[in-house]
């Protein structure tokens, strides 16, 4: 390679890194002041009682009634109730109904405005119902006493008036965005690192450059087309 032709390869990469910090730093900027997830948010209540419990969550608002599996798949065994976390609306009749599997399974109010106690049932087809209303407005949260060592909890909270939080949307795409992908693996990113590595990049660079003009040019370089 010709020394001009070097010069101007490091010159674009050097001007590539450069880029790359401005860039970077927006992007860790727009990061810090709320940018972008992934893949959109979604708010659900807060399940504080679910926490390491198998099962998911669904929103059911909008539903007259409803249906929770007891003995699902899930915390070890057929252990849990599916969806364990449920958001419904004032009136909306929740139907337990079991599968069959994990042994006897019931369902017990642990803490909440509604009282639920139900038989212990181990047959599958077996279910045990209860209607919300708006005098038990909040979340509810019940177990199986058979399984509550296991984490067969479960959790129903009733209308608008409940705790939320915001979490990141389920879209599996791949993020385009750098504060996209920091929000969905959880790190932030913080424009003082972005700078550092780029700036090392671009500092690599020059060194390499320099380095190959002082002792790597071929003696011939410039002489007969090679």
């Amino acid at each position: 390679m010709k020394r001009r032709e070097l010069l101007r390869t490091a010159g674009g990469g050097a001007a590539a890194g450069a880029a790359a910090v401005t860039a970077g730093s927006g992007a860790a900027a727009a990061a810090e002041g709320g940018g972008e997830g992934g893949g959109g948010e979604t708010t659900k209540p807060k399940f504080s009682y679910l926490q390491g419990v198998d099962g998911g969550y669904k929103d059911l608002r909008g539903q007259s009634e409803v249906t929770v599996e007891v003995g699902a798949s899930g915390n070890g065994g057929s252990v849990a109730f599916k969806s364990a976390g449920i958001w419904i609306d004032p009136g909306t009749t929740v139907k337990w109904k079991w599968t069959g599997e994990g042994g006897q399974h019931n369902v017990v109010a642990e803490d909440g405005p509604a009282s639920l106690e139900s038989e212990k049932y181990e047959e599958a087809g077996a279910h045990y119902e209860h209607t919300f209303t708006e005098e038990e407005t909040g979340v509810t949260n019940y177990f199986c006493a058979p399984h509550k060592a296991l984490n067969m909890k479960g959790a129903v909270a009733v209308g608008e008036d409940v705790e939320t939080i915001t979490v990141g949307g389920s879209s599996a795409a791949w993020p385009t965005t750098i504060e996209g992908f920091a929000h969905n693996v959880g790190v932030p990113i913080q424009k003082h690192y972005v700078g550092i590595v780029s700036f090392l990049g671009i500092a690599v660079s020059l060194v390499f450059t320099f380095y190959v003009l002082k002792y790597g040019e071929s003696p011939n370089t410039g002489r007969g087309g090679v």
